[in-house]
């Protein structure tokens, strides 16, 4: 067997479809089957269940892909060795980020990069916390920000900051007078929220879980509507569709220290943002970390890496150490 048939059979267990498979390889389809069914003779078992536009992974299968990917990870680590050898920080490193913190972190985390480790460019993957965990396991990328919490799959993490929440009110609404809000107000409000798979979805609902019952045809409750990105639900608000909660570093900058109503179409100067308070006087908060493979080498790259980050200006989070 070769290197290359297991990253294979590992590429097809993922994507459940050989074309894909061969696609994310770079490879033909006949190249990827004839190599797969290659392996399969040699070990005289059947990897894959294959039918019509679908492929199982056999239970004998599951077992042999895992090993696979053990065994790549231990090959991708004689690299590094060797790599660190010669530069530590030499070579670009592959970072996931989630959407909600994507736009607002990277511009400055990619300057601060540049200028501290110019021989480690980043190379980014905005996803969701399940695709972005699915890629940390298969090697797909080097290591991740994301929030918490999100299943325990054995991975080192660092705590980088707690980022409280925010409300987002048109600049016209009776609560944008408020110096705060509570999250018991913002029940009353029609909320606006982003779309299934957004792990910030889960933390709005975590501060006003009413919101999770709520249905396009229930009877005497708010309905709540989906965006798809922050930027197009703080549009939303802007227009008067309702309410939202956004995390702090999404505030555009200058936003907290004027409450001018201007004429201006621009969402972030007809938006209010407000602090949130709970009724114990507290605020929610999520947090964030940076996440990566325990088996992966280059230590240095992820104490250069957070360096970066806490070096970014993260205005209004409590940076943690």
């Amino acid at each position: 067997m070769t290197l290359t048939e297991l990253k294979y059979i590992v590429a097809v267990a993922r994507e459940r479809h050989f074309g894909k498979a061969a696609e994310a390889c770079y490879v033909s389809q006949p190249t990827l089957s004839v190599a797969i069914k290659k392996l399969e003779d040699e070990l005289e078992v059947k990897l894959f269940e294959r039918s019509a536009g679908e492929v199982t992974v056999t239970p004998l299968g599951e077992q042999i892909v895992q090993q696979a990917q053990s065994v790549l990870d231990q090959a991708a680590s004689i690299k590094e060795i060797a790599k660190r050898g010669k530069d530590p920080l030499s070579g670009p490193l592959n970072l996931g980020v989630i959407y909600t913190i994507g736009p607002y972190l990277l511009p400055d985390l990619v300057r601060q990069n540049i200028a501290r480790t110019p021989q480690m460019p980043l190379v980014l993957q905005e996803n969701f916390t399940v695709k972005l965990l699915e890629m940390l396991r298969a090697g797909e990328i080097d290591c991740a920000i994301m929030a918490e919490p999100f299943p325990d799959t054995g991975l080192a993490m660092a705590a980088l900051y707690d980022e409280p929440f925010m409300a987002a009110v048109p600049v016209h609404h009776p609560l944008a007078e408020r110096e705060s809000v509570s999250s018991d107000e913002l029940k009353k409000e029609t909320m606006l929220l982003l779309g299934t798979g957004h792990c910030f979805r889960d933390h709005v609902l975590e501060v006003c879980p009413e919101f999770a019952r709520f249905s396009s045809n229930a009877e005497g409750i708010r309905k709540s509507f989906e965006g798809s990105s922050l930027e197009t639900i703080k549009h939303m608000v802007a227009a008067g569709m309702g309410v939202t909660l956004v995390p702090r570093l999404s505030v555009p900058s200058g936003a907290l220290q004027s409450r001018t109503k201007g004429r201006s179409r621009e969402p972030e100067q007809i938006v209010r943002y407000l602090p949130v308070r709970d009724v114990q006087g507290g605020e929610p908060t999520r947090r964030v970390v940076l996440a990566w493979r325990r088996s992966f080498t280059r230590y240095e790259a992820i104490a250069a890496l957070r360096n970066a980050i806490y070096a970014c200006e993260l205005p209004g989070v409590n940076r943690l150490s």
